[in-house]
């Protein structure tokens, strides 16, 4: 009866796993917006850090934040580094899709108050994540820069 229960628990897994695969390889980064993406990590690290710190944000935003940071951190991933461009694009996507997830939450302003880099890497994150298009049309050019 047991082995019952792990065969389909492993089965249940391995079919979760393909399913993400399978969506994580249709909406990957294309070209040039890949290594755009790598040229924002240090800033995107700080952004991640400074976000889960803030106590005014709500307290699932921060919960995903610090799941997200986890991940990030430990050397298991979901698609191994060796495959070629998706095996990078993997992090690049959840954190997209993680960012999208806090703006719809939090609101772009509290992306864009913590966000450390230049302007126009805070543009290439509006591109890369859509942050633009889900904070209800609002242009991350058109937000004030923040005190730093």
């Amino acid at each position: 009866m047991w082995w019952d229960i792990l065969i389909a628990t492993v089965a249940g897994l391995l079919a979760a796993w393909m399913a993400l695969l399978i969506a994580l390889l249709l909406i990957r980064p294309k070209g040039a917006l890949l290594s755009e993406a790598m040229r924002l990590l240090p800033d995107l690290v700080r952004l991640l850090r400074r976000l889960a710190a803030d106590k005014t944000l709500p307290k699932g935003v921060r919960v995903r934040l610090g799941l997200l940071m986890a991940y990030l951190v430990l050397p298991i991933d979901l698609i191994p580094d060796f495959l070629p461009i998706i095996g990078h694009a993997d992090d690049a996507i959840i954190v997209a899709f993680t960012l999208r997830s806090v703006v719809r939450r939090a609101g772009i302003e509290a992306v864009r108050a913590h966000w450390p880099g230049t302007d126009d890497g805070f543009a290439v994150l509006s591109r890369l994540t859509g942050l633009n298009r889900a904070a209800d049309g609002t242009s991350a050019a058109a937000l004030p820069d923040p005190q730093r």
